[in-house]
């Protein structure tokens, strides 16, 4: 009886097999492998999310070996895998992190924060992340049209710099006091949506006019937030994209079949506590989407020079073993990791 023996073609990056050169040639081209993946601290194998990697290291299905290196030495949060036991400690206090006081005791910054933006001197500096969070009502005759009646801004260091409460375009016909906490009482004077709108763009446009800031980002802000696109419909209110850092949206961020996580979770996962118990705190929630955008853009990763240009493939007819030079860190992301801020801000120093 003879025994057939198949070679299997393993990718360097995510560690699957294939029968034939071609196919991983072509799992290669379309996989989007990169240094900015998600990576296991024990094998090194990348996955395309931050959940995938968690099933890898502690799932019903994880690797052995993997699975008992981080038990010994693994963070559960940010899932870096330590050189020793004492080292995973004194990360474990930088890493979890605490809850975030409530909203009702923290001091907004003073008045002449607005005063100095419309000349370019800010109290935020240029191309720095502000943060928002909306609470929305129901209106309608079934209350299922969402409108913003409360919006928070913070910035990098956690400020408090703008909150009011805001006047919804129509009347409110479900103020969803168990989840927002808001009454008829708290907008008999609240802002109109225009006044709130404005005060907004002032403070993430930096001064800046609107034209440079969609060319190349200018002195505008970074606008951080979950499931922005929703926040930003219900301020009736368009900002650029390329100055939106979504955690609702973020590859890394969501689910292994990249459907969204809620922001409750993600804090819970990567922060280490719990939000939105009883009613939602905008000022929390708020810190809470700023600490995961400074988590994720704090990793260190390759310098961008080692990635190829998105979208442009490698001459195969010139390599003898295409599959080993096709390495991962030859190749880029499907999006746009957010560790690239960090570095354009140094360049701009």
């Amino acid at each position: 009886m003879f025994l057939l023996c198949v070679t299997r073609h393993k990718c360097s990056a995510c560690y699957k097999q294939y029968n034939k050169k071609e196919h991983l040639i072509e799992h290669m081209k379309t996989s989007n492998h990169s240094v900015h993946d998600p990576k296991c601290g024990a094998c090194n194998k990348h996955c395309k999310s931050f959940e995938s990697l968690r099933e890898h290291i502690t799932g019903p299905l994880s690797k052995a070996n993997c699975s008992s290196i981080f038990a010994e030495r693994g963070c559960t949060l940010c899932l870096k895998i330590c050189g020793s036991v004492d080292s995973l400690n004194e990360h474990k206090e930088m890493c979890h992190l605490t809850t975030p006081r409530p909203i009702d005791t923290v001091e907004m910054l003073n008045s002449e924060y607005e005063v100095d933006i419309s000349s370019g001197n800010g109290s935020i500096r240029s191309q720095e992340a502000v943060a928002i969070d909306c609470e929305m009502v129901g209106c309608g005759s079934d209350g299922s049209l969402d409108y913003c009646a409360r919006v928070c801004l913070v910035d990098e260091e956690e400020r408090l710099i703008f909150h009011t409460y805001v006047q919804p375009q129509l009347p409110v016909t479900d103020y969803r006091y168990e989840i927002t906490g808001i009454t008829e009482e708290n907008l008999r004077d609240a802002m109109p949506l225009n006044e709130v709108r404005q005060r907004i763009l002032q403070i993430l446009y930096n001064g800046e006019s609107i034209a440079r800031a969609r060319l190349n980002g200018g002195r505008a802000n970074v606008l951080v937030g979950h499931n922005l696109a929703h926040h930003l419909d219900c301020l009736v209110m368009a900002y650029p994209d390329r100055l939106l850092r979504d955690t609702a949206t973020y590859p890394p961020l969501m689910k292994t079949n990249f459907v969204s996580h809620s922001l409750k979770y993600l804090t819970k996962a990567y922060l280490g506590y719990d939000i939105q118990i009883g009613f939602h705190d905008p000022y929390q929630d708020s810190v809470s989407v700023m600490r995961l955008y400074k988590r994720i853009r704090s990793q260190d990763h390759l310098m961008e020079e080692t990635t190829r240009v998105p979208n442009s493939s490698p001459s195969f007819s010139s390599i003898s073993d295409p599959w080993k030079s096709m390495t991962h860190e030859k190749m880029t992301p499907n999006y746009r990791c957010w560790c690239l801020d960090s570095r354009e801000a140094v360049q701009r120093r």
